[in-house]
């Protein structure tokens, strides 16, 4: 049987599925902040500063203060990797040690970096209230918990660096 040369060549490739539906990475700013710190902070982990990408949403406080919530909404693989990527290795391996935790019964995966930190380019999980969070749901077929941990493990494994050789 004649295979095209083209056609072979593929089947020597891996073509890498999407990990997310979609991923939607959220902000809020308080009066006290810069707000365009903070969402200079979100372009740099997203990796673009298209406005098609970010919904902004100004409402008011308990107290009469502003509040903003910067949101941007994914759908795009190559988008959401590079979120991932530009997280680093630290935060990539912290993600895997506790990845069971991380993703619900709907597939939905979740993620807080500390917002301060992160202003100052430093990426960090973070327990507390003041964070950026991502959000996303994961692209499990069948959708069930464990092929969603099985699909994020895989693609957080390819996305930490080789280290290199100790010598």
């Amino acid at each position: 049987m004649y295979i095209p040369r083209f056609i072979s060549a593929l089947s020597n490739t891996s073509i890498m599925a999407a990990a997310f539906h979609w991923v939607k990475v959220k902000a809020v700013c308080y009066a006290t902040e810069d707000e365009d710190r903070i969402h200079d902070t979100m372009v740099q982990l997203i990796g673009t500063d298209d406005e098609e990408v970010f919904d902004i949403d100004i409402s008011e406080g308990l107290h009469g203060n502003p509040i903003t919530v910067i949101d941007a909404n994914l759908t795009h693989n190559k988008e959401c990797e590079r979120i991932f990527r530009n997280l680093g290795a630290d935060v990539l391996t912290g993600i895997l040690d506790g990845i069971e935790d991380r993703i619900d019964e709907d597939d939905t995966f979740y993620l807080r970096i500390d917002k301060q930190k992160a202003v100052q380019g430093i990426y960090e999980i973070s327990h507390s209230g003041d964070v950026i969070s991502i959000t996303g749901k994961v692209a499990a077929h069948p959708a069930k918990k464990e092929i969603a941990i099985k699909v994020m493990k895989e693609f957080i494994q390819r996305l930490i660096p080789e280290q290199a050789p100790s010598q």
